[in-house]
């Protein structure tokens, strides 16, 4: 039996690991968390004693002594249990991609001396992960991410600027909450998913690229020194990578129909816009410059994305208050938690600040 803690147990990752779990007698869910939600109905339901709702969640972890945590809270408040899990060498299955970006060097260290395994669900890293799976480093040439686009994709930057929440919320393929859905259609989510391969995988950002192919059947590539690329394809349904992490090494079966090639599929790649959607290079730089700039990025576009999400700041606000954010904070190094910690407190305090000077 193996004992998942589910962090972020009512958002859409923790809904579908829900579903997962109850499919596979050999899962067992020995906690669920959220950050405001109530889950006393939830965990009647699924027999779950130990629940938390926002708080520190370190201490349901605690508690609960788990196998493998799932850690699907959103944002940086997600970094706490990341690095508790990763210290303890228990497996984690990351759906919280903005710790791993924010404290990338941190959470390496704590795994290395934790010496648990790092189980990315993310559709495109869990990709290159299989991909991956059984070749060594240097064999390997180069990762490429697939980006849908979103639901702006084709569009110019000038026709951006009046775009709405609804909008942006309209996703044509992934059905996801509204944040990760925001940052797909500026791109951001790309450019922490960068950031986030880059450790994962240990790769210069150099050999990491990104394109966009609007039916998300491929989910990520690989190319290898050797000339040859393989290719993850697959439906764009996250149960396929959240049931690879909760059930690794093994891989379960699940409810989603195999591929029909015969009906017709269309594979169409192209390079993404960066005029019409600054947030990819803004990320590459922030995580090529290094030290807590990744953080200040991911804390910058948090601030930004609630603030366009509330009617109080445009689309491209989003880029432009995370551009203004970059330039004005140090990207020190950052030696401890405490400090990582320090640096996005900083970085939403002069977002925020920014913002309440702008006309």
């Amino acid at each position: 039996m193996k004992r998942i803690a589910l962090l972020g147990a009512t958002g859409s990752i923790g809904r579908q690991a829900i579903e997962i779990v109850e499919a596979h007698p050999e899962l067992e869910l020995c906690a669920l968390a959220s950050g405001s939600q109530p889950l006393d109905e939830l965990a009647a339901r699924l027999g779950v004693r130990h629940t938390q709702v926002g708080g520190d969640l370190t201490e349901l972890l605690e508690r609960c002594e788990p196998d493998v945590v799932l850690n699907a809270v959103v944002g940086f408040a997600g970094l706490p249990a990341t690095m508790w899990t990763l210290e303890r060498g228990i497996d984690l299955a990351l759906a919280n991609k903005e710790s791993l970006v924010a404290a990338g060097d941190l959470a390496l260290a704590a795994q290395a001396r934790g010496g648990g395994r790092l189980l990315p669900v993310d559709s495109e890293h869990s990709a290159v992960f299989q991909c991956l799976e059984g070749h060594p480093a240097e064999q390997v040439h180069s990762i490429v991410l697939t980006a849908s686009g979103g639901p702006f994709r084709g569009r110019t930057r000038t026709e951006l600027v009046e775009v709405t929440r609804e909008e942006a919320l309209a996703h044509p393929t992934w059905s996801m909450g509204p944040k990760i859905t925001v940052d797909s259609a500026t791109l951001a989510n790309k450019g922490l998913e960068v950031i986030e391969a880059h450790y994962l995988f240990g790769l210069p950002y150099s050999r990491i690229e990104v394109t966009v192919h609007p039916t998300s059947i491929v989910h990520s590539l690989v190319r290898f020194r050797d000339g040859a690329t393989l290719a993850h394809l697959g439906y764009p349904d996250m149960r396929v990578p959240i049931s690879y992490a909760l059930t690794y090494p093994e891989r379960a079966a699940t409810p989603l129909p195999p591929l029909d090639f015969a009906a017709g599929l269309t594979l169409e790649f192209s390079a993404p816009d960066l005029d019409a959607f600054p947030m990819l290079a803004l990320a590459r730089a922030a995580g090529e410059r290094g030290g807590t700039l990744p953080a200040a990025f991911n804390a910058a576009n948090e601030v930004a994305v609630a603030a366009f999400l509330a009617g109080r700041l445009p689309f491209l606000g989003i880029a432009a208050l995370t551009e203004q954010v970059l330039a004005a904070v140090p990207g020190t190094p950052a030696r401890d938690l405490d400090e990582l910690v320090a640096a996005d407190a900083e970085a939403r305090r002069t977002a925020t600040l920014l913002m309440a000077l702008q006309p």
